[in-house]
């Protein structure tokens, strides 16, 4: 079992508990940072949230089917007080535990439904090279992104390509794909490509310094429509059984001149950082 099918499993055994981040990825074998990546990459939702939709579903079953007591249900979600949970039960479907009780019916609802882990499209990863990366300063275009709402990275590459090849000190043919200060709900992602120094910097980009780090550098050759396989194949499937450890630190796609942005094609590196 690869670790976000060992924290599927443990969620769903311990839907009434308290449980932190911390106990799911113990139970699944790896860091929270990398269940917090491995989880995100293959399902597109934070762990956290997807245990809080669950427990809440649940609740909401619960509920409709004509539970006497609410606030058991709110305690038996992980709840400590009924206020809290009615103010996640409304964020979650819009009414609150009361109005659904008295509804008597889950049609229409969210429902958060167990995640079942199915045969992913198998990717055959070539053999990682390992190199050690000097410094960068990128600046470009940043967002935070949540896991549940990577949508909007197209559409920021989309206005980046207006500033790739007009930035001052820019170094020309490489752009790249900078995930950083990731946690269990989101990232920072920056469109950039290297430069020189950041000064004259047009005030609307964003900067980010890229420390000297140990990379492990993965080739996807397809489509850029088909990455999320290569990262669910390098998250869950490469890096738990490598012996290797991924450091905390900027993860990077690197887009050479062989990537054609306009179709997609000609394929990409992507850069894990590991430790040693």
């Amino acid at each position: 079992m690869d670790p976000v099918a060992k924290a599927l499993w443990f969620i769903e055994s311990h839907l009434g508990g308290e449980v932190s981040l911390d106990d799911i990825a113990e139970a699944s074998g790896v860091s929270r940072f990398h269940l917090s990546r491995a989880f995100s990459a293959t399902l597109d939702r934070s762990v956290m949230r997807y245990l809080r939709g669950r427990r809440l579903s649940e609740a909401a079953r619960a509920l409709a089917y004509g539970a006497p007591d609410i606030l058991s249900v709110a305690l038996e979600a992980g709840y400590g007080s009924h206020e809290a949970f009615t103010r996640a039960f409304r964020d979650q479907f819009g009414i609150t535990p009361d109005q659904l009780r008295a509804q008597g019916t889950i049609e229409g609802l969210d429902m958060v439904e167990p995640i079942v882990m199915q045969q992913n499209i198998e990717v055959k990863l070539e053999p990682p090279r390992f190199l050690q990366g000097r410094a960068m300063l990128i600046a470009g275009l940043g967002q935070r992104f949540e896991y549940e709402s990577m949508d909007g990275i197209p559409a920021l590459w989309e206005r980046f390509h207006a500033h790739l090849g007009n930035m001052a000190g820019e170094v020309e043919g490489v752009a790249y794909g900078v995930m950083a200060n990731s946690d269990d709900k989101g990232f920072d992602y920056i469109c950039g490509a290297e430069v020189a120094d950041f000064s004259d910097m047009d005030p609307v980009l964003t900067r980010i310094r890229i420390p000297p780090q140990k990379y492990a550098v993965f080739s996807h050759r397809d489509h850029i429509s088909t990455i999320r396989n290569t990262m669910h194949a390098i998250w869950a499937g490469w890096l738990p059984g490598s012996g290797h450890e991924v450091a905390d630190a900027p993860s990077l796609e690197r887009y050479g001149r062989e990537f054609d942005p306009r179709s997609g094609a000609g394929g990409l590196e992507v850069w894990i950082p590991i430790k040693g």
